[in-house]
């Protein structure tokens, strides 16, 4: 609103210092701040609100220690969260730009579903929540909508060295190219994977590009979702993971670092760099009251939403496939689960019981059970996300 407004009084009436709203950098410092400034400010009431209505946390007896002392605890914190991303973002970017629409999409669809989960497990007294099936087709529906988008809308588009004219200047043009880690020519589209179709790739590479858009949004999504299990874990790995992605949006949407990094330039994508400070705050301000001992939970309607909101950004970027390594610590949490529930089931047909490899999962369970304390464990998998934010800000020289 504000862009829209001190656009027109600078174009209208030349008001001095109107222009600044123009630059990138003011506006992505002031949604930073202002979402900062909401969450702790108005974070407090929000958890006092839920405390006086009694909305809390459910806790089921795991045998962890201090556990019983969280039960109580505020949920639904994921609201202050998207409060504090989406009044910004309304206040300091073009909320015409495609790729802003898409992220406030992506956070209020997800922010519903995961509302609804959390609603059910306090009011109806259910701790299952939602079914997962009608999560899953929430986060299907959701990839199939933001897919259909980025392949059809004209404003999503490239400039690379493959797009250029007559008199050899960059063009824009629609594709479903994206980025490929380590590889000198690190560009793949997604038409190659049905090459063998012949003719018809091109046209059928809408059905393999909406396929792998529902994939990442449901995988990370539900990493998020299974990292968030102790005080400050889940929120500040995603400061890190969105800090990185930030990095890369503000260079692909920037024509002369692009140039120099040799790596895709994507018109229109500068201005989500609005949407990841004014997240990234949002994100730092729930963690003043999130880190240990934890004043409130985000619940689903945060871990849902921040887990799509980081899969869509890398998409937008098309860094998707870097997204293992950036989401370092979603992937080690997940992978935990998986292997844990594979093992017991394979142990338990093959021998009649089943055995573990972990003392419980998800992984931050079982260094709890092992006696770590959770701030120790919360910190050494910041350090783990930061090494991986560095090794993944490295691909933009190692090709």
């Amino acid at each position: 609103m504000l862009y829209f407004l001190f656009e027109y009084l600078e174009l209208k009436y030349q008001l001095p210092g109107a222009g600044l709203f123009q630059y990138l950098s003011f506006r992505s410092a002031l949604a930073f701040i202002f979402s900062l400034m909401i969450s702790i400010r108005y974070g407090k009431n929000i958890i006092n609100f839920l405390r006086k209505k009694q909305i809390g946390e459910t806790i089921r007896d795991l045998g962890l220690n201090g556990q019983k002392e969280k039960k109580g605890t505020p949920t639904m914190g994921g609201l202050i969260i998207i409060m504090a991303t989406i009044i910004p973002v309304l206040l300091f970017s073009n909320f015409e730009n495609i790729y802003i629409i898409i992220l406030i999409f992506t956070t209020v669809w997800l922010g519903f579903i995961g509302f609804v989960d959390d609603y059910i497990k306090v009011f109806k007294k259910n701790k299952d929540g939602l079914e997962g099936k009608f999560k899953l087709i929430g986060q299907i529906s959701l990839g199939l909508i933001i897919g259909l988008i980025l392949f059809y809308h004209p404003d999503v588009t490239i400039k690379d060295k493959f797009g250029v004219n007559e008199s050899f200047e960059k063009v824009e043009y629609k594709s479903t190219k994206t980025t490929v880690p380590f590889l000198k020519n690190n560009e793949l589209d997604y038409s190659y994977l049905i090459s063998w179709t012949g003719g018809k790739s091109k046209e059928y590479s809408i059905v393999v590009f909406v396929f792998f858009v529902i994939l990442i949004i449901s995988a990370v999504s539900n990493g998020a979702n299974l990292t968030d299990g102790i005080d400050g874990l889940a929120t500040g790995s995603s400061v890190i993971i969105t800090l990185t992605l930030g990095i890369f949006a503000w260079i692909s949407g920037n024509i002369i670092f692009s140039e120099y990094l040799n790596v895709m330039y994507i018109p229109r994508i500068s201005e989500i760099v609005i949407f990841i400070s004014a997240f990234m705050g949002g994100l730092i301000g729930f963690l003043w009251y999130n880190t240990f001992p934890a004043q409130i939970f985000m619940g689903d309607t945060g871990s849902l939403t921040i887990g799509g909101i980081i899969a869509v950004i890398a998409i937008i970027v098309r860094k998707e496939l870097l997204l293992p390594l950036i989401c370092g610590v979603f992937l080690i949490e997940t992978l935990s689960v998986i292997i844990q529930v594979s093992y017991f089931k394979y142990t338990k047909n093959k021998l009649g019981f089943g055995k573990r490899v972990f003392l419980m999962s998800p992984i931050h369970h079982h260094f709890q059970k092992k006696g770590y304390h959770e701030s120790k464990i919360v910190v050494r998998f910041w350090i783990i996300g930061i090494l991986m934010a560095i090794l993944s800000l490295i691909t933009l020289k190692i090709r």
